[in-house]
């Protein structure tokens, strides 16, 4: 059965565009490893793909153009030249020569998938391309160039924003992300699983939102079994998917897979300072492209102290999948029956459900303020840490919501299996908080405390006058 496109309006919509344009265009689809971007163009452009070649990982120039000859040879039969091209710049004239016996007034689409890995060190792939399009394709009103690859930072820095070869040649570009959790919701109705939000959301802070993972997920076991296969067991497809997935999209991976490692150490985050301390890598340009392409990915992301956006950038870890394996997987490789069973009813196990659900709150703001019903209103997202002295306990919020309305929304996160209750310490901690928080910040702002939890707050004569709004789980999975 052809599988069906799942949520992605936004993304599809772009594609659908260029398929009523008037003029030549050239298309830049990214993301990572596993998030569906293919899929994505052969489903949208099915009907008018009319050559296709997908980069070969570690394979030389000579082999990529042999790829090359061979996908003429699917496309066009006998047109096809016999010849296999000597260089990129062959290839494509090659291909303009094979295009021009098209006889069809229809959009033609020639898709170029991981172009990273065919523009291989002095293989002069996008010389070759840049020439294409200048010299022939940008004169065709019906030719529809996409290029996509998974090394998002390399496809901004290289084809996007480079100053030579395809700088300004992109007229669209899609960045496609893993699913959300509404996205993630009708993914598996899609396949005919039948699952609780609670269970769902168990299964996202595992695996995040990548369809690729998502589509393991087995009908007729619950969240716990399905990570207990997925992640533990000797054939499951994410047990050794980390040491894969790094080294697919960066060069020298052994330096993104150390920040990666000391950002899953601290729930908090890290500076750049602190980064270097932990992983004993120079303060360099280096280390700046290091971070750029981990959070161009979208494995890290960048957050600011309240108060301090000009300095103390914090770092943080919210890929699901990284931090689950290196929590749990990773040190765990014996295969012992019900590992995630056990897992699941150990305080690490607490501390890191609750980080996870943090990320997932933070990634899913723009749900949040829909529910506060400010969707409408500008914020800046941020987080406020102070540590602790002799003298004073130190303060941690979780996530603010700065808002260009004079209010300051305050939120405590909560990941738990029952709907919580505010007893008399609960709320007197609460107080503290919000009168350190206005000290410290010296903030004139209105400030609200909300609550976000997996099955809500229930009111009572602690938090009623305390608590401005009490969401739950549901909100997350709200579409936008």
């Amino acid at each position: 059965m052809k599988q069906k496109l799942i949520g992605r309006e936004k993304e599809r919509a772009i594609l659908l565009k260029t398929l009523q344009s008037d003029e030549a265009e050239m298309v830049a689809v990214i993301g990572r490893r596993r998030v569906g971007k293919t899929f994505l163009i052969r489903t949208v452009y099915e009907q008018f793909i009319r050559f296709e070649l997908t980069g070969q990982q570690n394979a030389s120039t000579k082999r990529q153009l042999n790829n090359f000859a061979f996908q003429m040879k699917e496309f066009f039969g006998d047109k096809a030249p016999q010849k296999t091209p000597d260089d990129w710049q062959e290839a494509f004239q090659q291909l303009v020569i094979c295009l021009k016996t098209l006889e069809t007034s229809e959009k033609v689409v020639l898709f170029f998938d991981e172009i990273p890995w065919l523009s291989s060190r002095k293989s002069s792939f996008l010389a070759g391309l840049d020439f294409f399009w200048n010299s022939w394709a940008v004169k065709r009103s019906n030719i529809i160039v996409v290029i996509c690859g998974s090394a998002a930072s390399w496809m901004i820095r290289k084809v996007v924003y480079h100053k030579g070869g395809l700088h300004n040649r992109i007229t669209r570009q899609v960045n496609l992300d893993p699913f959300n959790l509404y996205e993630t919701e009708l993914y598996l109705k899609s396949r005919n699983i039948t699952l609780d939000r609670y269970q769902i959301l168990q299964i996202y802070m595992a695996l995040g939102g990548v369809p690729h993972y998502l589509k393991e997920v087995e009908e007729g076991k619950s969240a716990i079994q399905n990570v207990e296969q997925l992640c533990f067991s000797r054939t499951g497809l994410l047990a050794d998917e980390f040491q894969k997935l790094y080294p697919a999209l960066f060069d020298k991976a052994d330096n993104h897979i150390a920040i990666i490692t000391a950002l899953a150490q601290k729930w908090k985050g890290l500076t750049r300072r602190e980064i270097i301390q932990e992983t004993k890598m120079s303060d360099g340009g280096s280390l700046s492209r290091f971070l750029e392409e981990l959070t161009t990915s979208g494995f890290i992301s960048e957050y600011f102290a309240f108060g301090k956006r000009k300095k103390d950038v914090y770092y943080r870890l919210t890929d699901e999948y990284s931090l689950f394996y290196l929590r749990f997987i990773q040190n765990h490789k014996k295969q012992v029956a019900d590992s995630w069973q056990n897992f699941s009813q150990t305080p690490q196990y607490a501390a890191w459900a609750g980080y996870a659900f943090e990320n997932i709150c933070l990634k899913h703001t723009a749900e949040i303020k829909k529910a506060l019903g400010i969707s409408g209103i500008y914020t800046e997202t941020s987080g406020f840490y102070q540590r602790g002295t002799a003298d004073e306990s130190g303060i941690q919020i979780d996530l603010m919501l700065d808002r260009r309305d004079n209010v300051i929304d305050l939120f405590e996160l909560k990941f738990y299996n029952e709907t919580i209750r505010l007893d008399k310490n609960d709320a007197l901690a609460l107080r503290e908080k919000m009168a350190t928080f206005k000290r410290l910040t010296a903030t004139r702002k209105q400030i609200f405390i909300n609550f976000l939890t997996t099955f809500g707050l229930v009111p009572n004569e602690n938090s009623i006058g305390l608590v401005s709004k009490a969401l739950d789980m549901d909100v997350l999975f709200e579409r936008v």
